[in-house]
């Protein structure tokens, strides 16, 4: 079972290097962008039946306009393919859109000066989704990269319920409140979180393609 593991392990990691080549995290500074990642979510969440269909095909809300929200493309062969919102605690800049949901779980966090990386809004195309399985794997690099590019201290995921075994397999997240209405959203989400000091070395060992060279997240950030 140990080696049948190990060998999964490893050819996880071969298929997302190989297709790492593939990628490229553009952050989205232009009107043009922005509304291509925004009809992307749209056509994603509706897909999932979490959200009301819309004249406008395009689901943004105030965060997306917060000075501490980042904003990225994931491009396969220069297609967009996936995308991600990160907010992070910033000096000055405290709010992040899981904590108006979780506030008794994250608030006193933040009051106790821990920097928090809140991933929302991580959505694919379904034809790149089949297209390259790694997807998934290739866009939560985002949120690890920027776990050591900003000193971070926690990752939360406030995900599905379903969607819950997955993070706890790759990164070791632990629950910290039952699901919850998210508001734009029709379907609960739950809160877990990770302590990126006491697992980065672990997660790394494990899966080497969330490493990066400081040029990497200094390009990307």
């Amino acid at each position: 079972m140990v080696q049948a593991v190990a060998h999964q392990g490893s050819s996880l990691n071969d298929r997302v290097m190989r297709a790492l080549e593939r990628i490229e995290y553009r952050q989205a500074l232009t009107h043009e962008d922005r509304e291509r990642i925004f009809n992307l979510r749209y056509r994603a969440y509706l897909r999932e039946g979490a959200i009301a269909a819309s004249a406008d095909e395009r689901f943004t809300d105030p965060v997306d306009e917060q000075p501490n929200c980042l904003i990225f493309g994931v491009y396969a062969d220069d297609e967009l393919a996936g995308a991600i919102r990160l907010s992070i605690t910033i000096p000055g800049l405290p709010q992040i859109p899981t904590a108006q949901v979780f506030p008794d779980s994250v608030l006193p966090q933040i009051e106790a000066g821990r920097v928090i990386v809140d991933p929302t809004r991580f959505v694919a195309d379904a034809r790149w989704s089949r297209e390259l399985p790694e997807l998934a794997y290739l866009t939560l690099r985002l949120p690890w990269l920027a776990m050591e590019q900003f000193a971070a201290d926690v990752m939360l995921a406030a995900v599905r319920p379903e969607h819950y075994p997955f993070y706890r397999r790759l990164w070791g997240n632990t629950v910290v409140s039952p699901p919850r209405l998210y508001p734009g959203l029709a379907k609960p989400v739950m809160l877990s979180q990770l302590d990126y000091p006491g697992a980065a070395s672990r997660v790394e060992t494990l899966y080497p393609f969330f490493r990066a060279r400081e040029d990497e997240r200094s390009a990307i950030f």
